[in-house]
């Protein structure tokens, strides 16, 4: 097996932004392959009495990619396609911002283009200032947090909902698993 057979995996020795980038982009494809190719009822799923499903969480981890790496980052408002949906950047959103009148080509399309907008974002942050860099959100009397930290943070956000997504894909059709196979690509929307 060789790496493009895997390529989200982070190496096995290499620098600390290697390995904070490999982290988020291992998880960002374990949660894309967990809400893979699924119609809309598959991403409508909902485990008890949890209002969580896998359209949501592509809906909600979309939103957390443009916001980290425009709001808290730049300073910069989140934009398009966001403001035309109605949400005003609040903390306060919940979870069914997903709604029936989403697509599932919809949602994917959403989640796609917001990686690959934060993929760009940070890698010219990374190129221009590295982790080190402050960023434009700050902490009343602690001042303003680091690149580092940012990049920390969705590492957080998407180690929390993929074990969300574990446990919504099981329970749409049975799948588990750590990682995706070797070699695995989406097969909907446009490739991660």
């Amino acid at each position: 097996m060789t790496n493009s057979d895997t390529p989200w995996e982070p190496p096995l020795a290499g620098s600390e932004v290697e390995h904070l980038v490999g982290a988020l982009d291992r998880l960002r494809t374990t949660f894309r392959w967990k809400a893979d190719d699924l119609d809309a009822a598959g991403l409508a799923v909902r485990v008890g009495a949890s209002t969580l499903t896998l359209g949501g969480l592509l809906k909600h981890l979309a939103a957390c990619e443009d916001h980290m790496f425009t709001v808290r980052m730049r300073g910069e408002p989140i934009g398009a396609p966001w403001a035309t949906m109605g949400w005003d950047g609040s903390e306060d959103w919940d979870f069914t911002f997903a709604t029936a009148d989403d697509t599932p080509e919809q949602l994917y399309a959403l989640w796609d283009g917001a990686v690959a907008r934060s993929r760009a974002r940070l890698d010219k942050a990374l190129a221009d200032g590295g982790l080190d860099q402050l960023v434009h959100l700050s902490w009343p009397g602690r001042g303003h947090l680091s690149l580092r930290r940012l990049v920390c943070d969705l590492i957080e956000e998407y180690g929390r909902h993929t074990g969300h997504a574990d446990l919504l894909r099981e329970a749409v059709d049975g799948l588990v698993g750590e990682d995706p196979p070797p070699g695995w690509r989406p097969k909907s929307g446009q490739p991660a």
